[in-house]
């Protein structure tokens, strides 16, 4: 089995797709993935075949832009820029990610088939729901249904926009207009995150969360005894909350009672320089471990971190931003692991209102209870090898 995985440069596009070509070249197969430049040493280095996908320097055209220009039109570009690479390569299959278009459309021009991979739960509209994004719980009721057929409606606009821009995108590149979509789509998320809808897709298929770290070495923590509060600032390129880790050291700071005296660690990707105080950690290092020991995650939201988060049965305090963070916030929260805690209208973060919260979720063992058993629907998803299997070889996936 020889795969090619294709998602952009984001963390949380790129490690899924890492995650993924990990286990099908650990399952004895070939996996080669096309993702940014920023990861191809991480990648490498942890003994994957990476390489640079074609096309994703942003010019100054794109910065003023609507979504489905990024997505689509672009796209359109990096297929052209990707096929060498491909028609070199001759996969059996490709995969690719949700956002990077160009993987897919690449694929069906060469005529391989593939397979969409979501990083998070199933964001296609459906009948049943309120708008993705909107963060509402489905409706009950005929007032509940009015409401979210009005949701739907509102968007359903901009949904037609979207499917116009990707038919000429894929006219510009001598396809039909018609897009007949993915084979099967890899939905990369834990059941306890999805909500039951009447019109779940036949070729959507759970399949638990694709976890991949770049790093290698552990954090060291800060000394004592008390609870451990982990810091995951958002990773996302667009809206995510600034400023998180030093509201969290305020909300935490001058507890001097020994029995609960905070000790904080912060994960980051960058470099950053950091002035804290001697009961707290920041850098790059290995987030399983830190999950294991922590009493609570502050976090963004965004659903690698989340996902993490579950599988460790460790519980939250979700500071969402925009994108589908505050989507995956409110599901967290009426699944019972997490509390939100919201921005003010400049963005502004309230020490007060984040330590109130992270004292309620390691004061209240309900929310830990919650979480472990959110963790446990993980035995409830399809193995993404076997679907891929099953894929290249015709049979019913």
């Amino acid at each position: 089995m020889r795969i090619a995985v294709v998602a952009g440069p984001d963390p949380g596009h790129a490690f899924p797709a890492m995650a993924l070509a990990r286990r099908v070249a650990d399952s004895g197969g070939e996996a080669v993935v096309f993702t940014g430049t920023r990861w191809l040493d991480h990648a490498r280095a942890a003994g994957l075949d990476a390489r640079e996908l074609p096309g994703l320097g942003r010019g100054a055209e794109d910065l003023d832009v609507d979504a489905g220009h990024r997505i689509h039109e672009r796209a359109a570009s990096m297929s052209t820029q990707l096929l060498p690479a491909l028609n070199q390569l001759m996969p059996d299959l490709v995969v690719s990610d949700v956002i990077t278009v160009a993987g897919g459309l690449a694929a069906e021009r060469l005529g391989i088939p593939w397979a969409e991979l979501s990083p998070h739960p199933l964001y296609l509209p459906s009948r049943g729901l309120p708008p993705v994004g909107s963060g509402l719980e489905p409706g009950t009721g005929l007032s509940g249904r009015a409401r979210d057929a009005m949701l739907r409606a509102f968007v359903a606009r901009d949904i037609r926009r979207g499917r116009l821009q990707r038919g000429r995108a894929r006219a510009s590149v001598g396809m039909p207009e018609r897009d007949p979509g993915p084979r099967a789509r890899l939905i990369a998320t834990l059941p306890a995150m999805e909500v039951a809808r009447p019109d779940w897709p036949g070729t959507a298929h759970l399949v638990g969360p694709l976890i991949w770290e770049p790093a290698s070495r552990d954090i060291e923590l800060p000394p004592g005894e008390g609870p451990l509060v982990m810091v995951s600032p958002s990773t996302a390129s667009r809206g995510g909350v600034q400023g998180m880790i030093d509201a969290v050291v305020e909300a935490l700071r001058g507890n001097s009672d020994p029995a609960t005296k905070w000790r904080m660690v912060a994960t980051v990707l960058g470099g950053q320089q950091l002035d804290l105080p001697d009961w707290c950690v920041a850098g790059q290092g290995r987030q399983g471990p830190l999950l294991d020991q922590a009493a609570v995650l502050v976090c963004g939201g965004g659903h690698g971190m989340l996902a993490r988060a579950l599988l460790a049965g460790t519980p939250m305090v979700i500071i969402p931003g925009g994108g589908d963070q505050r989507e995956l916030a409110a599901r967290a929260q009426r699944r019972g692991v997490a509390e939100i805690v919201r921005t003010g209208p400049g963005g502004e973060l309230d020490p007060a209102a984040v330590r109130a919260a992270i004292e309620r979720v390691v004061g209240d063992p309900r929310y830990r209870a919650a979480a472990q058993e959110a963790a446990s629907t993980a035995r409830e998803v399809r193995d993404p090898l076997s679907i891929c299997e099953e894929l290249i070889t015709g049979s019913q996936v």
